[in-house]
């Protein structure tokens, strides 16, 4: 039996430190993503990030369009704002959750303003996660790899109990 190959050097942060203490999880190459956000600049951005690992990207500048590419192209995971025009994402979540077409795909919200934030915590309505603008690279893929099953693809967690007692009510 040949000998294993030396394994990749860790990447050490500017105190020499490891960043990261073991290998990332992608989710398979292929991987359906919807980024719905009114900001160019933020769907660029990500865009460019989840192709880089070779994830197939789609997108949206708004909720309405978001729902509609959601329900026709079958995205594995999406990214969505909460301060959108129009529908903010709360109201796209919902709607989202309530339609047998995509209740089951997971969602990671986005957002930099302070007030949508704490709303999100307080109301939680289905969310899988959430991503605070701005937001490192690391931070995306930390996101994407913590929503992985076994064979690498996107799936909901487990309801919080708080999350279910409020989707019932």
């Amino acid at each position: 039996m040949p000998p294993a190959a030396p394994a990749a050097p860790a990447e050490t942060g500017p105190k020499g430190t490891e960043r990261r203490g073991k290998p990332r999880m992608n989710a398979r190459a292929g991987t359906r993503m919807l980024v719905v956000d009114d900001s160019p600049t933020i769907v660029a951005l990500l865009g460019r990030m989840l192709r880089q690992n070779d994830y197939t990207v789609l997108e949206a500048a708004d909720a309405e369009s978001g729902l509609e590419i959601a329900r026709t192209q079958a995205p594995e995971l999406i990214f969505l704002d909460i301060v959108l025009p129009g529908m903010d994402g709360f109201a796209a979540l919902r709607q989202l959750r309530r339609d047998p077409a995509t209740r089951d795909i997971p969602v990671i919200m986005i957002s930099g303003n302070e007030q949508a934030t704490e709303q999100f915590y307080v109301h939680r309505i289905g969310a899988d996660d959430f991503m605070k603008k701005p937001f490192a690279r690391a931070e995306v893929f930390a996101r994407i790899e913590r929503l992985l099953d076994a064979h690498s693809v996107p799936r909901r967690l487990p309801a919080q109990p708080q999350a279910a007692a409020e989707t019932e009510g």
